[in-house]
């Protein structure tokens, strides 16, 4: 029977190491400028008091 040698686990951590260094390339490169949503504008108006 063949020993197990890790490669599924090499795999997975070159993939993890590779998304990590992808992500910090692209918040230097960008500025760290990250897309937000738009703040709602919102106004209330109460009727003045009498």
């Amino acid at each position: 029977m063949a020993e197990p040698t890790g490669t599924g686990l090499k795999s997975f951590l070159i993939g993890v190491l590779l998304v990590l260094v992808v992500g910090a390339g692209w918040y230097i490169f960008t500025g760290g400028d990250v897309p937000a949503a738009d703040e709602p504008e919102i106004q209330i108006d109460l009727p003045d008091k009498n």
